[in-house]
């Protein structure tokens, strides 16, 4: 016996189907969903600054070692110091960032999810220019200068900067050996060391944040709940009230000797697991030459057409007060 049913299916392209299912409506929601992180901590750490030229500037100076010798009754002062002797100019080039859309004119006539249309597409194109910087605030890359061939103006990411063998930065302002951990495996012992490096470049008990990988947040997290070989006696034991059912295993504020260390979340499309970044927003900025913004181009015929961009560069104002991870993998 003939059934009339929904599962004679449609050719949606060639529309040559027939039976009760083609009469059938379709069930698409209004909702949208973008299955991709968006965060960007890393420069919303940064303060604000304004730049005024492709290459951004800023000074740094540090103090003489303390001298402890008295001085005799009656002498004169014969000698004299510099007292700018050590004091360097550091700078980053500024770099462009753009992302562009076209809409044609009846896609943005008919009705559509999201919607699919001109104004939305500028949002996207905002989002992504912002997680581009973001990516390149992360990277290791060091900057290029435009060159009029091919080779545009690039910033130097927080890895060049936060680096002890480079020679682009002047040894007095280079980040101390003790401040860097590069290895697969991370322990509070090492982070504690890091902590203490950096505490000893300003003495100041700052509130750090670490903008941390997954695999480097995983590790921070298990300091405190097992260890290899570990026996009862020197693991670290919580007791909590049982009556919420909830067990707490995350650790979002590390209390250590040498300041309050804050652990966020890096986005992971813009930064390696593996990886984190000690920081010290006191020395970290962004300045901005061209603001970012949208312009629209002519339609040529196709449709409304435009681009987003902006201009700007990481300051890193004192590499020495940072810290890095690397290359963890557990």
């Amino acid at each position: 016996m003939a059934i009339s049913n929904t599962y004679q299916p449609t050719a949606p392209a060639a529309k040559t189907g027939t039976g009760s299912a083609v009469s059938n409506r379709e069930d698409l929601s209004n909702e949208l969903s973008i299955l991709a992180p968006e965060q960007t901590p890393l420069l919303s750490l940064c303060s604000k600054g304004k730049s005024n030229s492709t290459f951004s500037e800023w000074t740094v100076d540090i103090l003489s070692a303390p001298v402890t010798a008295g001085v005799a009754e009656g002498a004169d002062v014969t000698s004299f110091n510099n007292q700018f002797s050590n004091r360097a100019r550091l700078g980053n080039y500024v770099q462009t960032f753009r992302d562009d859309y076209l809409v044609s004119n009846l896609q943005q006539a008919v009705s559509s999810v999201g919607p699919a249309d001109f104004a939305q597409a500028e949002v996207k194109a905002i989002k992504q220019v912002k997680r581009n910087v973001e990516a390149t605030i992360s990277g290791t890359q060091d900057y290029t200068v435009e060159n009029g061939a091919g080779t545009p103006y690039t910033m130097r990411g927080l890895g060049a900067w936060i680096n002890n063998g480079t020679t682009a930065i002047p040894a007095n302002y280079r980040t101390p050996t003790a401040s860097i951990s590069a290895g697969s495996t991370i322990s509070e012992t090492q982070l504690n060391t890091i902590l203490a490096s950096i505490f000893a470049q300003n003495g100041e008990m700052n509130a750090l944040t670490l903008v941390a990988g997954t695999a480097l947040r995983r590790a921070i997290s298990n300091f405190t709940r097992t260890g290899v070989g570990a026996t009862l006696d020197n693991v670290y034991n919580v007791m909590q009230e049982a009556t919420s059912k909830t067990i707490t295993l995350s650790v979002s504020l590390y209390d250590s000797d040498f300041g309050m260390l804050k652990i966020v979340n890096a986005n992971p499309a813009c930064t390696l697991a593996g990886t984190g970044y000690i920081i010290n927003p006191k020395y970290l900025g962004f300045n901005t030459l061209i603001p970012m913004g949208s312009k629209r181009l002519e339609d040529q015929g196709g449709g409304p057409r435009g681009f987003v961009d902006m201009t700007g560069t990481l300051c890193v104002k004192h590499p020495g007060a940072f810290g890095k991870i690397t290359g963890i993998t557990a």
